[in-house]
């Protein structure tokens, strides 16, 4: 432990000089400006605006807490700052720099009355333009609020209809990126993982969009401060909650209700939030059955800020559960119950140096259990809890470069029970930890070039396998500006990922996939990212984004098929590739809004010497969104996708099997036989082509001191009868949702 130790925190011990030395080449002739841009009404950060001198054509892009930096500008002179945000009022500030000294500014903006039709324009001029950042899209809960809803808004059903990412089917939440499977997407909600966030079987995510002040998600190619999987990374950051007043907020649909409170608390803000099933007959259109499913979700946050303890920080403790619990009141079927639990603490400062950082303590559990009742299911239950203790470190240097840096230490206990039919219990579940390192260096000092270029450095594995106690994972990403409005992107790293789930590829539904840390017998999954975009910004309100991808997956951990005895081990390792090129174009000038997005990929799974597609390779994918801004509060949206068949393996025909249940029949040669259904090869037929049609309208209005929303959607407009799966024990078609319309109610005190 003492040697883990050192190896630790060596590397910041050479790094801290750096951190904390105030000369700096040009500090008698420059000076700093930063800030904190928030919402004027109730104090919220605003995440990813706009910040630029107007008179150097030099700024900055807000990161999710609200927070710029802007370095090197020349001193002993007077600026005028701009702030801008999509729905607010542009901001010019009357700044002087003096060498030497960073000035810090708390900004306010005012948000756009809804009665008027037109919104804020943002400013062209942002230092994100020529950012390293391939891969990633930013997206704030402003911008779901006009998309179609599954009966309400949804966070992760909001992600598939980017380029790259694929759905499970309409009935779920879960997503596909860039042929990866759904267990190698890390989802966080303030930098916590959560390993199972959804509810009724994943048809909606438990994280009610009502508390996300923003989301950053990467499709790829993330930088080395992400670490623990292959595919993509959520990273979801809560509302601090209303610092100037009380205020409250309820809703009901045809599916939940929900109640949100939040205010002022000595001397910073916290936001309770909670959800409830009310009725199942919505989620009857999903699941094409009964479905005596009831679920809620709660968050909790509160904020503080330090002035005589610690000058400039910011103590964060917050706070999300959620439970589901399926009572089919029938002895004869199973019952099922899953829960989540996530406990945070964070500390942020701001320096009086240009360094931040935070330090995060975090705890979270998933807990999934099968109750068998009289059934022929047997017992299952999965039990795993994580805590990490992380700390990272910015520093911006006045060049405007950047040296980021940190550790995580992650301790992962595991508990997976099986039981088989003669009530035999199996524990496949196992503790270890990881220990990590990672820093980074963001060279961002030229107009037209900027590269971040860094490594994660695993001190410890949670899987023991035969790979190694240590590794690496070199990363790196760049763009070039080819010119003034196009800019060329790139990425590719080495990626780990430790735990996986217990999923049968053969499954239509999945009902249960529990997580376990990958066996010793088996090396951790890996896989190395390849990525090449080009950006432009051909007029001020056209842009395009063209993106390549290939992806080469090593060692997945794959449900055994050839197991026969005891002995046979329960997964094996397997190899994968995908790789695809994205495309999407957008057109905005408000009162209209046109986003067209296009994917054309392959995936390839390698099992044991058999090649075959995944279950979610689809050749072609797309997508056209368009919103209208009518004014006075209304606004509508219709978006159209589309993508071709999915694999899926078909039915050769069928035989009689002998049901030997035991029981002594002298007639089991007549009546004692069953059907049972002979596939062909895995995956190799397609589905027919997937489409449909989902409109949204939405109106806010006030009355008196209340504010209300009123949102109506029509899912599957023309009532397109997509196919979801062929049964295997009869053969029948069972479609996905129908015409579908819902509406939701909102009032705000």
């Amino acid at each position: 432990m003492l040697k883990q130790l050192f190896v630790l925190f060596v590397p910041l011990l050479f790094i801290s000089p750096v951190f904390f030395s105030t000369a700096q080449i040009h500090a008698q002739q420059t000076g700093t400006v930063r800030g904190i841009v928030s919402d004027s009404t109730n104090g919220e950060a605003l995440a990813f605006g706009n910040v630029y001198v107007k008179e150097l054509n030099i700024g900055a892009t807000t990161d999710a807490r609200g927070y710029f930096l802007i370095t090197s500008i020349p001193a002993n002179k007077e600026y005028s700052l701009i702030v801008s945000y999509v729905g607010f009022e542009t901001k010019v500030i009357p700044i002087s720099i003096q060498p030497g000294k960073i000035l810090h500014l708390p900004i306010q903006l005012v948000p756009v009355s809804i009665e008027m039709q037109t919104v804020e324009k943002v400013a062209d001029k942002i230092s994100g333009e020529n950012a390293p950042d391939a891969g990633l899209t930013r997206i704030t809960v402003r911008d779901l609020e006009t998309l179609p809803k599954g009966i309400e808004t949804d966070l992760f059903r909001s992600l598939q209809y980017l380029p790259g990412v694929s759905k499970v089917g309409d009935i779920s939440a879960q997503y596909y990126v860039r042929g990866g499977g759904t267990n190698q997407n890390l989802i966080l909600i303030n930098k916590a993982p959560i390993y199972y966030p959804f509810h009724a079987f994943g048809i909606f995510s438990a994280v009610d969009p009502e508390i996300i002040n923003s989301m950053e998600f990467y499709k790829g190619g993330f930088t080395a401060e992400y670490s623990g999987r292959l595919s993509s990374v959520l990273n979801l950051v809560t509302k601090d909650g209303n610092k100037f007043n009380y205020g409250a907020k309820a809703s009901i649909s045809l599916l939940t209700a929900k109640a949100l409170a939040e205010g002022p608390l000595m001397g910073g803000s916290f936001i309770v939030s909670g959800r409830t099933s009310h009725s199942t007959q919505a989620l009857k259109k999903f699941l094409k059955r009964d479905a005596p499913v009831s679920f809620y979700d709660f968050s909790a946050k509160a904020s503080f800020l330090s002035t005589d303890f610690m000058e400039g920080a910011k103590w964060t403790f917050h706070l999300f559960q959620s439970g589901d619990q399926l009572s089919n009141n029938n002895p004869q079927e199973a019952d099922f119950i899953w829960k989540n639990r996530v406990l945070g603490i964070d500390l942020f400062q701001i320096t009086n140096n240009p360094l931040y950082y935070q330090v995060s303590f975090i705890w979270s559990r998933f807990y999934g259990e099968v109750l068998p009742n009289l059934s022929s299911t047997t017992h299952k239950l999965n039990d795993i809890s994580d805590f990490t203790f992380q700390a990272d470190f910015n520093y911006v240097y006045g060049s405007k470069d950047e040296l980021v840096t940190g550790f995580k230490i992650m301790e992962v206990h595991n508990k997976l029970l099986f039981e088989n039919t003669r009530g035999q219990a199996k524990d496949l579940g196992e503790k270890g930890s990881n220990w990590s390192v990672y820093g980074k260096y963001k060279l961002q000092r030229f107009d037209n070039f900027a590269i971040d270029i860094g490594s994660r450095f695993n001190l410890t594995q949670l899987t023991k396998g035969s790979s190694g106690k240590y590794y690496f994972e070199p990363r790196i990403s760049l763009s070039y500006k080819l010119a003034s409005r196009y800019t060329l992107k790139g990425a590719w790293g080495i990626y780990h990922q430790e735990l996986t789930t217990l999923s049968d590829e053969n499954d239509l539904i999945s009902l249960f996939e529990p997580w376990m840390i990958i066996p010793k017998y088996l090396q951790a999954a890996s896989a190395t990212h390849y990525v090449i975009g080009l950006v432009g910004q051909v007029t001020d309100e056209f842009n395009f984004e063209i993106e390549g991808y290939y992806k080469d997956l090593n060692s997945l951990p794959t449900l055994n098929e050839q197991k026969f005895f005891d002995t046979d081990p329960d997964l094996v390792n397997s190899t994968a590739e995908a790789y695809g090129w994205e495309f999407m174009v957008k057109y905005v000038n408000d009162p209209i809004s046109i986003n067209c997005s296009y994917t054309l990929s392959w995936a390839y799974k390698d099992v044991n010497g058999w090649l075959y597609y995944p279950k979610y390779d689809s050749r072609h994918s797309g997508s056209v969104t368009i919103e209208y801004n009518f004014g006075s509060g209304w606004r509508a949206s219709a978006v159209w996708n589309y993508s071709s068949g999915l694999p899926y393996t078909q039915i050769a025909g069928y035989f009689e099997k002998m049901n030997l249940d035991g029981r002594a029949n002298e007639l089991i040669l007549f009546n004692g036989y069953n059907p049972y259904t002979l596939l062909a090869d895995k995956n190799i037929g397609r589905l027919p082509d997937y489409h449909k049609l989902d409109l949204n309208l939405s109106k806010k209005f006030e009355l008196g001191s209340c504010k209300f929303k009123i949102d109506m959607s029509i899912l599957n407009v023309y009532d397109r009868q997509n196919i979801f799966y062929l049964e295997r024990e009869t053969g029948k078609r069972v479609n996905m949702l129908p015409f579908l319309p819902s509406i939701t109610i909102e009032m705000e005190i």
